[in-house]
C-alpha cells in the first residue's frame, strides 16, 4: 500500500466491531477507542480514513491479505512470524466468564468436558484452541456474528455456560449483564497491537511507531480509555440490577414525557431518562433537604427561570429538565465537542452554573483543560477544598458529587442504549406527543400570567398603602386579563 498522503491515498484501516473497537450509534455515527485513535493518526498525517468493517470470522482472511495499511481489531502479535504489527498499545488478558448462579471454576483441569464460546477470530478462539490441546474434553465454539456482548447476554439467560472475553471488556459487560461473573484467567498478559501484515509501508511503520509512543505518554490514551471506560466502574451489581428493574417497571409511565422532551429539545430521551433515574430514581414527589424537587429535581430558583407552574408534575418537569440541559450546553464555548459538552453541562446542571464557573476558572489556573470532562472531573473535586475554594468567587462546593452524577447518569444511559429503543414515532403517536408539548407550554404561558398579575397587584398595593405585601395566586387558580 502507498504511503497515505493528503488528496492522494487515504489510510486504509482494516476493522471489526467491537465493545473497545468500532460501532454506530442510532444515526450511524461511529466510535471506539481504536475507531478514535486511527482517527487520531489520520489527523497527524493530515489524511482521510477508509475502514474496511469486517465480521469476526471474515478477519483472519482478511489479515493475511495485502490491502490494509492497519488491522484494529484488539489484536495480539500472530503467531506467524511473517506477520508483522506496532508496539503494544496497551496490556490485557483472556478471562473466562460464566453466570454468577453456575459453580464457579477455580483451576484449567476443571473445562474438561465443558463448551466454551468466544468470537471468530479473535485471540480468546486462539487461546480457548491451544487450551483444548492440553485440556481433554473441552470444547471450542466460535461464534462468527455478533459481538462478545451478545454471547454474554446468552450467558446471562443461562442459554450457554461459558464465554472467553478479553478481560477490559469485562466492566463494560457488566453494565448489560449484571449477574455474569469472571472466574479463571485463561492466558497470560498480552500486548494489543495494530497488525500491519506482512509487507507493511517503512515510513508508516515508523510514523506509527512514534505515534503509539506519543499517545502513551502524552495523555491521549489515557483520555480515551477514560472515555470509554472511566464511568463503568462506579455502578455496583446491585445498582445494574435494580435500574434493570426500574427499566421494565416505571420507566413506561413517564417515557412519552422524556420522547416529548427530545421533540422539543432534540436530546435522545435516553439520556433525558437516565438524568432523572440519577436525580430522582423516577419519583415525580421527590424532595431533598435542600427543598429540590420533582422528578428532575430542579431547584425552586431554576424552576420560576424556566417558568415551571409545578415542580411536582412529571411532563413538566421533564420538558423543563431537557430545556435547562440545553441552556446549559449552549452557555459553553463553541469549541467544545461531544460528547464532552453533554458531559459538562450535566456536571452544571448538578453543582449550578455559577460553581461550574468558578471550577471553569480554577481549570485554567491549574493548567487544565476547562473544555475537557477528562481534565474537569479532576478539578471539580477541588472545591471542596479550602485551599482551591478560596481560588474562586464561588466559594466551596461538592464537586465531587458532580462527577459522580455525570459518570453514573453515562452508565445508565449505556444500558438504555442497549435496552431502550430509539425514538422514532409513528404519525399519530407524534401527533400526540405534540399535544402534550403544547398542553404544557400552555400551563407554562397561564403561570406567566398569574405571576404578572400577581406582580402588578402587589405593586399597586404598595403604591397605595406604602407596604409590600406580595400576594400569589394558588396554582390553578383563573387570572383574568
Amino acid at each position: 500500500m502507498p504511503f497515505p498522503t493528503p488528496a492522494q491515498h487515504e489510510l486504509v484501516v482494516l476493522i471489526r466491531p467491537g465493545l473497545l473497537t468500532y460501532g454506530t450509534d442510532d444515526n450511524g455515527n461511529p466510535s471506539g477507542l481504536e475507531y478514535d485513535l486511527t482517527q487520531a493518526f489520520a489527523q497527524e498525517l493530515g489524511v482521510e480514513v477508509k475502514y474496511v468493517v469486517v465480521q469476526p470470522e471474515e478477519l483472519e482472511a482478511h489479515l493475511v491479505g495485502s490491502r490494509y495499511h492497519l488491522a484494529a481489531a484488539w489484536l495480539s502479535p500472530s503467531t506467524d512470524e511473517t506477520m508483522q504489527s506496532t508496539p503494544a498499545i496497551t496490556l490485557t488478558r483472556d478471562v473466562l466468564a460464566q453466570n454468577e448462579a453456575s459453580l464457579p471454576l477455580s483451576e484449567l483441569a476443571q473445562l474438561s468436558g465443558k463448551t466454551v464460546h468466544a468470537m471468530a477470530g479473535s485471540r480468546q478462539a486462539e487461546t480457548l484452541t491451544r487450551l483444548a490441546s492440553e485440556i481433554p474434553g473441552l470444547t471450542v465454539v466460535t461464534v462468527g456474528q455478533g459481538t462478545s456482548l451478545d454471547l454474554l447476554e446468552k450467558l446471562g439467560e443461562r442459554k450457554i455456560e461459558f464465554v472467553a472475553i478479553d478481560e477490559s471488556f469485562e466492566e463494560i459487560a457488566n453494565q448489560y449483564v449484571p449477574n455474569m461473573r469472571t472466574t479463571l484467567m485463561l492466558s497470560d498478559t498480552q500486548p494489543v497491537v495494530w497488525q500491519l501484515g506482512r509487507h507493511p509501508n517503512p515510513e508508516l511503520r515508523v510514523k506509527l511507531n512514534a505515534f503509539i509512543e506519543r499517545v502513551q505518554h502524552d495523555g491521549t490514551l489515557a483520555r480515551l480509555e477514560d472515555r470509554y471506560l472511566g464511568h463503568v466502574r462506579r455502578l455496583t451489581q446491585a445498582d445494574v440490577i435494580k435500574f434493570l428493574g426500574e427499566v421494565e417497571t416505571t420507566l413506561p409511565k413517564f417515557r412519552k414525557s422524556f420522547q416529548a422532551a427530545q421533540a422539543l429539545t432534540g436530546i435522545d430521551w435516553r439520556l433525558l431518562a437516565a438524568v432523572a433515574y440519577h436525580e430522582s430514581n423516577w419519583d415525580p414527589n421527590a424532595t431533598s433537604y435542600t427543598n429540590v424537587r420533582g422528578i428532575m429535581m430542579l431547584t425552586e430558583e431554576t424552576a420560576d427561570h424556566l417558568q415551571v407552574s409545578n415542580r411536582l408534575d412529571p411532563s413538566e418537569s421533564i420538558l423543563a429538565g431537557a430545556r435547562y440541559i440545553n441552556m446549559l450546553k449552549e452557555a459553553l464555548p463553541d469549541e467544545v465537542n461531544e460528547p464532552d459538552r453533554t458531559w459538562l453541562a450535566l456536571a452544571a446542571y448538578n453543582i449550578g452554573p455559577g460553581h461550574f464557573n468558578g471550577a471553569r476558572a480554577l481549570a485554567k489556573h491549574l493548567k487544565a483543560d476547562p473544555d475537557s470532562w477528562y481534565d474537569m472531573k479532576r478539578v471539580l473535586p477541588k472545591l471542596a477544598q479550602p485551599k482551591y475554594a478560596s481560588m474562586v468567587k464561588t466559594g466551596r462546593a461538592r464537586g465531587g458529587e458532580a462527577v459522580i452524577l455525570v459518570e453514573n447518569i453515562r452508565s445508565y444511559y449505556d444500558i438504555l442504549l442497549r435496552n431502550a429503543a430509539p425514538f422514532a414515532p409513528t404519525p399519530s403517536a407524534a401527533a400526540s406527543l405534540t399535544r402534550l408539548v403544547l398542553e404544557i407550554e400552555e400551563r407554562r404561558k397561564a403561570y406567566v400570567k398569574r405571576i404578572a398579575a400577581a406582580k402588578t397587584i402587589s405593586a399597586t398595593e404598595q403604591d397605595e398603602t406604602g407596604e409590600t405585601t406580595l400576594r400569589l395566586p394558588t396554582i390553578g387558580q383563573e387570572v383574568k386579563d
